[in-house]
């Protein structure tokens, strides 16, 4: 039995790093058992970590994250928000104080029973009791005996928690939603050790890094209630509440408690919510996951009742779609959940403040940039936000044109699509409007700012979503959309579960279009360096026509321009930048397209030469597919009227 066993334990050690050859990471193994006292807004709990470090480096100390003890005043959070809110964003300081609306400064209000707070009461490692010190959201345990590399340890420890009133993503009691519980960020969690060293990232603001694990989750709460969120209900026939599978009869025990026994396999973090009155949908996607959606019409508006089941067969519509172009969804279930402050996303689940078909699809996808590649949101929120807003839009277009082919006659949809396809570029229109608004703001940063320290909630909102979501867009500009598409599933199948950072992508993008592509992000990423060209002037000479292009902006980028004749024939003149050392594929077939020699971006001008008398041509215009972010558009085009 002991012989088996040990082989058993060394084929599960094992078996996380066969997938993973070319970089480690540890492995995490949870087993909590937590009792909710719903009168008093608070639990306690027992857990079990087992802990792999896969690292080749002895460990001295760890540290766990205690979310919750943010929500105190004078907490590094209060003192941030309460910071920014003296810095009014606008025209000569006269615009809107800059902190988040939904933080303010309520945290320096909370009573004593309205704080949150998460307390380690013992910790042991290996059955030993060790040291350990609470410095706020951070708890520092050093380890009176180092953790090997290759080998695991177990942790058990015991805390308790109260519930905030509902501040920022996780609490109690908020009246927009009327939800009792939204259960994020809630419990002592292990910080990621990589290759970079230990991330024991404060909670300031945002945004998160997690290690990969299998959670098993047991909660006791008052039976009325009824919860969602990430995992698989295992006791679902004994709890119902639409959980149990069909035609069950539920049993429920004897007592005002109820377990809940959730587990959640190869996920970075575990949610769950809580309510009596949640209603619960769920829908059957055709050979894919079951979906949940639990919702609290708090005012009975048979309205909201419409829109929460619109939003459940929304995700079944969407889902092949989004396995189509950015991979496979690997669980057995996703639940959108009612709660949060607006939208936040976990494994498996979503926190969502009301039916928001946008940002129900925005969530979801959330599930393959942050819940699947998993990279260090903290260092690369665009990697996360920006990628999450580009599918978000693609999603969205799909899903409004599959409805507009279910009801053709429905006149106000097909407005309502028209309008969207006016835009250029077509889903990202509302991403460029806001990075120029940002360039013009003159308060932008790189990219390659932690997310905690940018300057200003404004910089970090518009770079991280809307310029993340144009390098994507804008790379289809580089490569060509076909080549763009085909990275992304590869980066997806390359990089899933296995926290890619910036390089990784760009060798993926590298790799699929036989071209270099360091400068893009260095430039698009590091720098905040903006793209503009103009037409400088045109002439003939000898019966030819020579135009002359001029790079104003201080990045680089591919041209292309497109040349119109009286005839009514086009014509695509393709200059690609010097240190690509490739050439992007022809995306129109339909449009001949003569390629020029590469713009060395040490000149700042480029003249190139075409066939035709001047007199033939009637337009020129630069990026007539508006996806290259020129921040002076106006100097792109030019019409000749002979």
């Amino acid at each position: 039995m002991k012989k088996f066993l040990c082989l058993f334990l060394i084929v599960v050690y094992y078996q996380p790093t066969f997938s993973q050859p070319d970089r480690w990471q540890q492995r995490v193994k949870y087993v909590m058992d937590i009792k909710m006292d719903v009168n008093a807004n608070q639990f306690t709990g027992k857990q079990k970590l087992e802990y792999f470090n896969n690292s080749p480096d002895t460990l001295h100390r760890v540290f766990y994250h205690l979310y919750w003890n943010a929500f105190q005043p004078n907490s590094m959070m209060d003192a941030r928000s309460r910071e920014l809110g003296k810095v009014l964003i606008g025209r000569h300081g006269q615009g809107q104080p800059d902190w988040d609306s939904r933080v303010m400064d309520r945290i320096l209000h909370l009573k004593p029973d309205e704080i949150g707070y998460n307390h380690v009461l013992s910790l042991k490692m290996n059955g030993v009791p060790q040291l350990f010190k609470e410095e706020e959201t951070i708890l520092v345990v050093d380890l009176k005996k180092p953790i090997l590399p290759k080998t695991m340890v177990v942790f058990d420890l015991e805390f308790e928690a109260q519930v905030p009133l509902q501040v920022r993503r996780s609490g109690r009691d908020n009246p927009l939603t009327g939800v009792r519980y939204s259960m994020s960020q809630w419990y002592p969690k292990m910080c990621e050790y990589d290759n970079e060293g230990w991330h024991p990232t404060p909670y300031v603001a945002r945004e998160f890094y997690g290690v990969w694990g299998d959670y098993d989750v047991t909660i006791s709460i008052n039976k009325s209630y009824i919860l969602g969120g990430t995992g698989y209900l295992e006791n679902a026939n004994q709890v119902g509440y639409g959980y149990e599978a069909k035609g069950a009869k539920v049993v429920r025990p004897a007592g005002d408690l109820l377990k809940w026994h959730f587990v959640a396999p190869n996920v970075h973090d575990f949610m769950w919510a809580a309510d009596p009155q949640y209603k619960h949908l769920v829908r059957y996607v055709p050979n894919g996951p079951a979906i949940n959606v639990l919702y609290k019409n708090k005012d009975n508006d048979p309205g909201q009742d419409t829109l929460w089941s619109t939003l459940a067969d929304a995700a079944v519509i969407v889902l092949p779609f989004m396995e189509k172009h950015f991979g496979k969804y690997p669980y057995r279930q996703y639940s959108f959940v009612h709660g949060g402050d607006g939208g936040m996303e976990y494994p498996m689940s979503t926190l969502i403040a009301g039916p928001s078909l946008g940002t129900a699809f925005h969530e979801w996808m959330h599930s393959w940039y942050q819940g699947m590649l998993g990279t260090n949101e903290s260092m690369y929120a665009w990697m996360d936000e920006g990628f999450t807003t580009y599918a978000e839009g693609l999603v969205s277009d799909y899903y409004y044109n599959y409805q507009l082919q279910q009801h053709p006659d429905n006149k106000g949809l097909r407005e309502f699509v028209e309008r969207r396809e006016q835009q250029l570029p077509l889903h990202e229109a509302d991403s460029y409007n806001s990075y120029f608004y940002l360039v013009k703001s003159g308060l932008e940063e790189p990219l390659t700012t932690h997310a905690d320290h940018f300057n200003t909630n404004f910089a970090y909102s518009l770079a991280s979503y809307s310029k993340g979501a144009m390098f994507l867009e804008q790379l289809g500009y580089i490569v060509s959309d076909e080549v763009r598409d085909k990275i992304l599933l590869e980066y997806y199948r390359e990089w899933r579960f296995r926290h890619p950072n910036a390089d990784d992508f760009m060798r993926i993008a590298e790799k699929a279009s036989g071209m270099k592509l360091d400068w893009y992000k260095e430039y698009w990423v590091s720098t905040t360096k903006t793209i503009d060209y103009g037409i400088d002037s045109l002439w003939e000479d000898n019966g030819k026509t020579e135009i002359r292009l001029k790079a104003i902006g201080k990045m680089p980028m591919p041209i292309d321009v497109l040349i119109q004749y009286k005839d009514g024939s086009k014509e695509m003149a393709y200059i690609p930048q010097y240190f690509m050392f490739g050439s992007k594929p022809i995306e129109d077939e339909s449009i001949p397209r003569k390629d020029f020699e590469p713009w060395k971006w040490t000149s700042p001008i480029y003249i190139f030469e075409l066939s035709h008398r001047l007199t033939d041509i009637t337009g020129i215009e630069i990026d007539p597919s508006q996806r290259m972010a020129d921040i002076d558009r106006k100097n792109n085009k030019i019409l000749l009227k002979w």
